[in-house]
């Protein structure tokens, strides 16, 4: 029989799985961490050696304590470190050196808080990590754990079920991640490792997640992720799970302003907004949760059933009440339930009586409960319909047996579900607990899911038909920038000036960039006077729009840069001369490059489009309504700048202006293809900007029936002095 393949990160195995265990700063003071650690190991029945380590101690815990590696039976393999963070570069140089191949520093004090001494100490530590070349867990953390091999290092004193088991996490908060495991456990899905990793002054959860990606005991990788570091090595691991068919779910601080103000306080990294989170990793099979009780479901989900391939649910109920339910967070959650097929219909009703309303949801009342038979032809004829791609059945794990059919009926479907094309899950209308019985009845079926509460069902439901439509679409993995980018751009980045923090270009450098990758834009023309203004506008053609011309006005409109409607030559000579005095009076001191003499462009539709670079995940596309309903009703969806047209096809039915779009209420269609166009060059003049790029704003994209024209546009390159927001 041929040997596993070894794991590409023997690093993360050393941390995992060592030959002893050196506990860094052993002390006789009651209920200690270390002491919690000791106890953990042994409790748990780790195999290896266990060394309590202090040089101003002989004996701790009623045992040998060690006072200097040379005393050691055997050189360290790893090191539980739990002295002052003053003193942890020191301890792990000198561990190292005694050759140590891993540790876990669970000391705190290295810039969880914006302290200046504190946060120099984290990066000092982040240095002689890399120096040493020992794989190191924390700082700021509360120690790891491999079930199967009974390697506990948690501070936690609760009771642990140590066993190999399919799901391993990796989470910044050791909190959250032991509650996690709590509830996973309690819902009969055994944890067989975490990793807290705290704040990652050595290894990474990118650097988990390929460990985890390539054990083979692993089948689900969850992570609790409070700021991205290195979105490369995250997305290509995220990536390598996704290749070896292991869903790696999210949960992902970041959705709001307070939230990523709390993981700068916390781990003291800056977390990108969840937006383009969703956009660029989801593409590598990440999978982004709301919630940790959104974890649990779709641990529950992804264990057990196939993903679906469409998104019709088909549901049986046996409660007219959750019926209703299912249909309100359908809705709320974008799904439906569509009619069933005539056959169905006749099939339903002669089962049921042909007094029943049959729909879907199909409310079966106690019709189908009282006969198994019966039960299970509903069930058949559900999944027989060509119009359901997922069924979703009422029901909840018995806590102790009972004399009607529900067991029986539970274990039909189980049978039938692992011959059917289509996932099928049980729905609860309440969450609830398990005891060894319900746990034991949900070990012996494991071909359905049991989701608890509908709105919580709903929404992994949800969740897991999104992931699995992008894991059907092609993924861009190549995020390097394309050769041969237009002359255009590389005049722009040539240019002198371009160095000290982000710098906006001017609409009209801007234009320039937009009209090499195939945009189109107005007629229009710089004028350095009123006179060389209305020579332009009758040259060009009554009605105009008058512009102040300068990089640094980035909001022309706010400080009355901006005339529409100028019908006549003495209304551009007057609206030249107002322009300059609005922006002298508004705005002083800003240079002003002349007044932009543009054609006046009518559309049916204003858009946004653009690009981005978050601060996390790097360049991002946006697009969605532009013009005020940008600001008012933020439709929008953002995507990675690797957009093909099918992906750009894709981001734009995300928005509510894809229905504007196409016609809305008997409107005429618009030139849908106008836009993948302006999608795709902006997605590649991002790309051929590379770590220039701060932001593209092409607001508004004025789209017409044919065709579409950029009338405003700002380009920002970012600086290279690292004061811009992509370093």
């Amino acid at each position: 029989m041929p040997r596993p393949a070894p794991n590409p990160r023997p690093d993360v195995e050393a941390l995992l799985n060592p030959r002893n265990v050196v506990i860094v700063g052993a002390t006789d003071k009651p209920g200690n961490w270390p002491q919690r650690c000791w106890r953990n190991l042994d409790r748990y029945g780790y195999a290896g050696p266990v060394y309590p380590f202090n040089p101003r101690r002989e004996e701790v815990w009623g045992t040998r304590c060690y006072m200097s590696y040379a005393e050691l039976p055997e050189p360290p393999d790893h090191l539980a470190v739990y002295v002052p963070a003053p003193f942890v570069e020191a301890a792990l140089r000198e561990g190292a050196a005694a050759g140590a191949r891993s540790a876990t520093v669970v000391s705190s004090g290295f810039g969880e808080v914006p302290d200046p001494v504190a946060v120099e100490r984290g990066r000092r530590l982040s240095a002689a990590i890399a120096e040493l070349g020992i794989a190191v867990s924390g700082p700021n953390c509360i120690g790891n754990f491999n079930g199967g091999a009974g390697f506990v290092t948690m501070t936690d004193n609760r009771p642990q079920r140590t066993k190999p088991g399919p799901i391993a996490i990796v989470g910044q908060s050791g909190g959250l991640v032991m509650a996690l495991k709590r509830t996973l456990e309690e819902r009969g899905m055994d944890v067989g490792y975490i990793v807290s990793s705290g704040n990652e002054a050595g290894l990474k959860t990118a650097d988990y997640i390929e460990y985890f990606a390539a054990d083979p005991q692993t089948r689900l990788i969850v992570s609790y992720l409070e700021a991205v570091r290195e979105p490369e090595r995250f997305l290509a691991a995220c990536g390598a799970a996704r290749k070896a068919g292991k869903p790696v779910v999210v949960v992902k601080l970041g959705t709001s302003d307070n939230g990523r103000a709390a993981a700068l306080a916390h781990t003291g990294a800056l977390a990108g907004s969840i937006a383009a989170f969703d956009a660029i990793a989801g593409d590598y099979g990440a999978v982004r949760v709301a919630t940790l009780d959104d974890v649990v479901e779709m641990a529950e989900y992804l264990l057990h059933v196939r993903l679906p391939k469409g998104e019709r649910l088909g549901a049986m109920t046996f409660s007219g009440g959750l019926r209703g339910v299912l249909l309100d967070h359908a809705d709320a959650n974008g799904l439906s339930f569509p009619s069933l097929s005539a056959r169905s219909r006749k099939r339903l009703e002669k089962l049921l009586g042909v007094g029943t309303v049959i729909g879907n949801p199909l409310d079966s009342g106690f019709a189908a409960l009282t006969s198994h038979e019966t039960y299970i032809r509903c069930v058949e004829t559900l999944l027989d319909d060509p119009g359901i791609d997922m069924l979703l059945l009422q029901e909840e794990l018995l806590r102790a047996p009972e004399g009607g059919n529900k067991e029986a009926n539970m274990r039909a479907v189980n049978e039938l579900a692992a011959r059917a094309r289509k996932p099928i899950a049980f729905v609860t209308m309440i969450s609830h607990g398990l005891n060894d019985y319900a746990r034991e009845l949900r070990d012996g079926l494991r071909n359905v899911a049991f989701l608890q509460e509908a709105d919580k069902s709903l929404r992994t439901v949800r969740s897991v038909i999104s992931h699995a439509q992008r894991l059907s679409r092609k993924t861009a993995a190549k995020r390097r920038n394309p050769p041969g980018a237009p002359a255009a751009v590389r005049r722009v980045l040539g240019r002198p000036g371009h160095g000290a923090g982000p710098t906006p270009l001017s609409e009209v450098d801007s234009k320039a960039l937009l009209r090499a990758y195939g945009l189109r834009t107005p007629r229009e023309r710089l004028a350095g006077s009123a006179a060389e203004a209305v020579r332009i506008a009758r040259a060009m053609g009554f009605p105009v729009v008058l512009k102040a011309a300068g990089a640094e006005l980035t909001h022309k409109s706010d400080v009355g840069g901006v005339l529409l409607n100028n019908m006549t030559a003495g209304a551009v000579r007057q609206g030249y001369d107002a322009i300059l005095r609005n922006v002298a009076r508004k705005a002083g001191g800003v240079a002003v490059d002349g007044v932009l003499v543009a054609e006046q462009v009518a559309g049916e539709l204003e858009l946004v489009v653009g690009a981005s670079r978050d601060p996390e995940m790097g360049p991002v596309v946006m697009f969605g309504s532009g013009g005020v309903a940008l600001e008012l009703y933020r439709d929008v969806a953002f995507a990675a700048p690797t957009l093909d047209e099918a992906a750009a096809e894709a981001l734009i039915a995300r928005t509510g202006a894809a229905r504007l779009i196409d016609g809305y209420r008997g409107a005429p269609a618009l030139d849908r293809s106008a836009v993948v166009k302006a999608l795709m060059a902006v997605s590649r003049l991002a790309r051929d900007l590379g770590d220039r790029l701060e932001s593209i704003d092409v607001n508004p994209f004025v789209l017409r029936r044919r065709g579409g024209v950029a009338l405003d546009a700002l380009v920002v390159l970012a600086g290279r002095d690292g004061t811009d927001s992509s370093t």
